[in-house]
């Protein structure tokens, strides 16, 4: 929608457009002042980009396993589904994502390192160097002693060719204390400093180290607690996926060293490969441990059985039996093997009972592959443990309370209640058969019942042989097994692209950092400019009137030392002061019409110097040859007096307006001094209604017989903005001379002449400057007639006032 102030394409009276063009080269005029600035922000921007670091980036990619690649007849559903392209892998590889940024594993990076531990070096005119891994003097204390420092320690060690070390340390004993100080010197190293926030170990970086310095240097270690150093890496680490369809991280770093950006990343995918090889071995771990505690009971359980059967058969002496007893024993041989097949069965069955109902193994993995021959049993024990796994994995960037957690730990005890119930349901059935091969060994025990007792001895001897010696050997073939499987196990990452660091800085950035100093150089000596104009609420020059008004200017009155002398144009000369004046003389003339002879001087205030120029205006005029008479009609304070010296007591225009029927207004018009053809009309004694007197016809006369007499009849007013007098005198005026005062008048007080306009109470309205610098340069207008001296306060030397109260300044 249109402002309605801009209808018929008009801008209101009260606003006038910017002028963009003058306000371009009013700045352009200060260029040495704004040269000078950008030469000085570049300086300064030059020292700062040289005591900043730079800081690199280091990036490298890794690729993301997302478990064995192989099929697995023993996969658990959730990867059978994942295999089917049936679940999206990518909350699992924003969750390996998250590890790898995670802060527990950068602060294990940063413990692996010693990066809490930083060294420094200054340069001169430069930053410090930074020294990682060049330090001749090593700085050590635990991780965990740095961690529990209220705030960094710094070491100032100056280290000398000799091997001598002086310490200068700080350090805060405590939140909220001031730094405390104290020195120390090795005269040998390695040496042990002691404070009350901890040890630090002080060391040479090698036997040679001393022996590279050829002069007495200053080394900075600082120590910070290892928990906020990876804060600050974790801000400048970033990890994030190449694309939505692969498995690959970018790490990128930023860093100041390079080397140890590379290292860093390095060591984090190290440590993130090393915790994902632990989880993986858990279960194996926990199945080995199982194997060995079952071999040694069954290697002692073996050993026993074979010393019996060889007492027993060296006591009994046994050496053949008859045909019939052998096909007796051939035929119940095979039951017994049976049954020695199942009581092993029901023995591994006891045993995983017994693991699983133990309370302090219910958050642990279940050992499998020991040897059941129920595969069903096996596929879930294996379930079992993967739920588990992914349990402990998920702990690590959350806690217990959350919703996968949750629900991950409800199908946890789900499956461990399915494992029980299935361990039950074998061991039934595995007790079933054992009835069954029971009943069928029967038959044939009667047939070899006449067997002798010594040969059933035998027989159960060697039975039980037979099963230890089967279980140890199935457990033998289990832990050999398991050990291939915990040799096996591949990283979780594998690094695509190596930690390479960049070949230039990427802060700070110096085009960016000389731009803002250009912007400085051109905005800070250009919004002083402009805040300095802003400030100044006085006139200073011409470009300040035509910001204010449209009225037009007649003129621009310089500031001048009168010396004493407040007219200042003389006859047949051709100085400054004469050509100004003759200057608004023709401007004034353009502008009155035939007949037009009366020309009313007034101001905002008193001290503007409207008498000064009205006066010197009349000389001008009457220098041409023109017969002109200067009325003071300030009859509150005649100021026409002082710059024509006359006295206060001589009669002037009061007298005619207090009884005009018997004054002769001529004879009050006095001849001048300074010109033939100028009269002066004073203002006379001051009256107690003066208001009133210029309001009388008597004033409507006596400006028609000065029309008549007098070529130019100019009028000394009072000050408008302070009485009503110049409103009243302006009806018998031709034209209106608003004076102001450059350095002196007040932009909000001559506002005044815009109502004065808009209210056609002045006629035909013009402005005059007075008193303006020409040595200055302002907006544009450059003002080069030189320099002319000290000038009076109201620009012709003397003292001048008027005895108003003029509202608030």
């Amino acid at each position: 929608m249109t402002d309605e102030r801009y209808e018929n394409g008009f801008l209101p009276e009260d606003e006038k457009p910017v002028d963009y063009k003058a306000l371009f080269f009013e700045y352009l005029m200060y260029w040495p002042w704004i040269l000078g600035c950008i030469v000085v922000m570049s300086i300064a921007m030059y020292a700062y980009l040289r005591y900043k670091a730079p800081v690199y980036n280091v990036n490298a990619t890794v690729l993301i396993k997302q478990g064995d690649q192989t099929k697995n007849p023993s996969a658990s559903p959730m990867q059978t589904m994942q295999d089917l392209g049936m679940l999206s892998m990518a909350s699992n590889f924003d969750n390996e994502v998250e590890i790898l940024h995670s802060r527990t594993l950068i602060k294990k990076v940063v413990n692996k390192l010693n990066l809490y531990i930083n060294y420094k070096e200054k340069q001169t005119f430069r930053y410090p160097a930074d020294l990682y891994k060049t330090s001749p003097v090593q700085v050590w204390t635990t991780p965990e002693e740095a961690d529990r420092l209220f705030g960094p320690v710094t070491l100032e060690m100056t280290c000398s060719p000799e091997g001598k070390t002086d310490i200068k340390a700080s350090y805060y004993p405590g939140p909220g204390t001031n730094e405390i100080t104290f020195d120390k010197h090795f005269d040998e190293l390695p040496g042990v400093l002691t404070t009350p926030v901890g040890v630090f170990t002080i060391s040479a970086n090698s036997d040679s180290a001393f022996a590279k310095i050829n002069e007495p240097r200053t080394i900075t270690a600082t120590i910070i607690a290892p928990t906020a150093i990876a804060g600050i890496y974790s801000s400048n680490l970033t990890s994030e996926p190449t694309s939505k369809t692969t498995t690959i991280a970018a790490l990128s770093l930023n860093e100041s060293n390079p080397t140890r950006g590379v290292d860093f990343i390095n060591m984090l995918v190290a440590l993130y490969n090393e915790d994902a090889n632990n989880d993986k071995n858990e279960v194996a771990a926990k199945t080995a441990q199982f194997i060995d505690e079952r071999i040694n009971i069954i290697n002692q359980e073996l050993g026993t059985t074979e010393s019996r059967l060889a007492n027993f058969k060296q006591r009994a002496g046994l050496t053949d039996l008859s045909s019939d007893a052998k096909l007796a024993l051939q035929e119940n041989s095979t039951y017994q093997q049976k049954q020695a097949e199942n009581a092993t069965q029901i023995r591994l069955i006891a045993f995983l009972k017994n693991y699983i109902n133990d309370p302090q193994n219910e958050m642990d993995v279940i050992p499998v592959n020991v040897g059941l021959a129920d595969q069903g049993l096996n596929d879930l024990i294996i379930k079992y443990n993967d739920l588990l796994i992914e349990r402990k994995r998920l702990l690590r960037t959350s806690n217990e309370s959350n919703p996968a957690v949750v629900q991950l730990d409800a199908g946890i005890r789900a499956t461990r209640a399915n494992v029980q119930t299935t361990v039950e349901n074998v061991e039934k059935s595995l007790l079933i058969t054992q009835s069954e091969l029971n009943q069928e060994g029967k038959k044939y025990a009667t047939r070899i019942s006449n067997a002798p007792t010594q040969e059933k001895e035998l027989m159960s001897i060697t039975r039980q042989q037979e099963i230890k010696a089967s279980l140890y050997l199935l457990l033998l073939q289990k832990r050999e097994e398991n050990a291939i499987t915990l040799a096996s196990t591949a990283t979780n990452g594998r690094i695509i692209e190596e930690a390479i660091a960049t070949g230039t800085p990427v802060s700070p950035n110096k085009k960016t950092y000389y731009l803002i100093a250009l912007i400085l150089g051109i905005g800070i000596p250009i919004g002083f400019i402009y805040l300095r104009n802003l400030l100044r609420f006085k006139i200073e020059s011409r470009a300040d009137v035509e910001k204010i008004t449209d009225v037009p200017v007649v003129g621009d009155v310089p500031m001048i030392d009168t010396k004493g002398n407040p007219i200042v144009v003389r006859e047949n000369r051709n100085d400054l002061m004469e050509e100004v004046f003759r200057s608004v003389r023709t401007n004034i003339q353009y502008m009155l019409q035939e007949d037009q002879k009366v020309v009313l001087f007034t101001s905002t205030s008193s001290g503007e110097g409207k008498s000064f120029t009205a006066g010197n205006l009349a000389c001008s005029f009457a220098f041409m040859g023109k017969k002109v008479v200067i009325v003071g009609l300030d009859i509150r304070k005649p100021g026409l007096n002082k710059v024509f010296q006359i006295s206060h007591k001589e009669k002037g225009i009061t007298q005619y307006l207090a009884d005009s029927e018997h004054t002769d207004l001529l004879s009050l018009c006095q001849p001048s001094m300074v010109s033939s053809n100028l009269y002066i009309l004073p203002g006379g004694s001051v009256p107690p209604n003066p208001t009133e007197l210029v309001a009388r016809k008597a004033l409507d006369k006596a400006i028609e017989i000065l029309r008549a007499n007098f070529d130019y009849v100019i009028l000394d007013t009072a000050p408008i903005g302070m009485v009503t007098d110049t409103q009243l005198i302006a009806r018998i005026a031709d034209l209106s001379v608003y004076v102001c005062r450059a350095g002196y008048t007040h932009k909000s007080h001559y506002e005044l002449i815009n109502e004065l306009e808009k209210g056609h109470k002045l006629p035909n309205l013009c402005t005059l400057i007075n008193c303006i610098d020409m040595n200055q340069r302002k907006n544009g207008y450059y003002y080069g007639y030189g320099k002319y001296g000290k000038y009076g306060r109201y620009g012709y030397g003397k003292k001048y006032g008027y005895g108003y109260g003029y509202g608030k300044n």
